[in-house]
């Protein structure tokens, strides 16, 4: 049975390189360069390339340069300029916002007037990546499936460094650049704002999260389990069943009560794994904006008990007189 444990690809078939699909008369050629790679192989096509950039992938390079070369900069200054230190220290380095005194105006460069320099182009690179995946999935003829599904993401990322402030009238209210500094913020959010785990939108993000990577995890996993049938060739035994298709349906609905098809299951994973990041954001985005205090909002809407019924004698300390509303 141990033969048919295929978590990595043992064989694999060196062919010819393949260019792609034609392009149209007037859109750029590809770079020519194609290789192919036997560790890259193991876990999908061998093959490297071609690579095509254009406009919009070099304009987004060049700005996540920047940007990027910026928060190593700061960083770097921060550590009195010490490759060492900065090295060892690096989870714990940060590019942060400018203080609340500065509001929405643009700070000095070392009172975060590098993190909005930095945030800019950075945002602008996000956005002209998203504009390179559309055009690459029109221009090939696929759906825009990809570029939603990004845009997603980018939804989340607006939202706690751009949308968010601005509705708070403060660039301070933004997420640092760098490791660990980033997790405090969200700690800090949370603390000051009563416990996200209060907030329903957030609770509704972790279950897609779980969610999506559950779905992915046994959609990638039923593949497998499928490859002696020639699992791996969806799309084919989606349009003409066959063994594979036919025995993973029946897998599925002995297991889970219902058949995932191998087309239903993607937008159930797309779906799931879109969702979360959508869901999230606009759990951010009303953190501060709308709810001072997710847990008083939860004890008012029966969410949540309130303390004293579950601990008695004891005090909610945001119900205290002079705490925040």
């Amino acid at each position: 049975m141990a033969e048919y444990q295929n978590i990595f690809t043992r064989i694999q078939v060196t062919g010819p390189a393949y260019p792609g699909v034609p392009l149209h008369p007037t859109d750029s050629a590809r770079q020519p360069g194609i290789g192919h790679s036997h560790l890259l192989g193991m876990l999908g096509d061998a093959q490297i390339g071609p690579v095509y950039l254009g406009i919009t992938g070099l304009l987004s390079l060049l700005l996540g340069a920047v940007a990027v070369s910026i928060m190593g900069l700061v960083m770097l200054d921060s550590v009195n300029w010490n490759l060492w230190q900065f090295i060892r220290l690096l989870p714990w380095l940060a590019l942060e916002p400018p203080p609340a005194a500065y509001g929405l105006r643009f700070p000095p460069l070392n009172q975060g007037g590098w993190w909005l320099i930095a945030g800019f182009s950075l945002t602008l690179s996000i956005l002209l990546w998203w504009v390179r995946t559309w055009r690459r999935a029109v221009q090939t003829g696929m759906g825009t499936h990809v570029a939603w599904a990004f845009a997603a993401a980018i939804w989340l990322y607006l939202v706690v460094g751009f949308l968010r402030p601005l509705a708070m009238g403060s660039w301070s209210e933004a997420v640092p650049f760098g490791i660990f500094p980033h997790l405090d913020w969200t700690a800090s959010l949370s603390i000051r704002y009563g416990n996200l785990f209060y907030n329903p939108f957030h609770a509704l993000s972790i279950v897609f999260l779980y969610g999506s990577t559950l779905l992915f995890a046994m959609h990638g996993a039923t593949i497998l389990a499928l490859g002696r049938f020639g699992g791996e060739r969806e799309i084919e035994l989606a349009l003409d069943r066959g063994t594979a298709a036919e025995r993973g349906g029946l897998f599925w609905r002995w297991c889970m009560g219902f058949n995932a098809s191998f087309e239903s299951i993607h937008r159930w994973a797309w779906w799931f794994a879109v969702l979360c990041p959508l869901t999230g954001g606009i759990g951010i985005m009303l953190t501060g904006t709308v709810v001072d205090n997710w847990y008083l909002w939860a004890v008012e809407h029966r969410f949540a008990p309130a303390y004293p019924v579950v601990y008695p004698g004891l005090v909610d300390p945001a119900t205290l007189p002079g705490a925040k509303p």
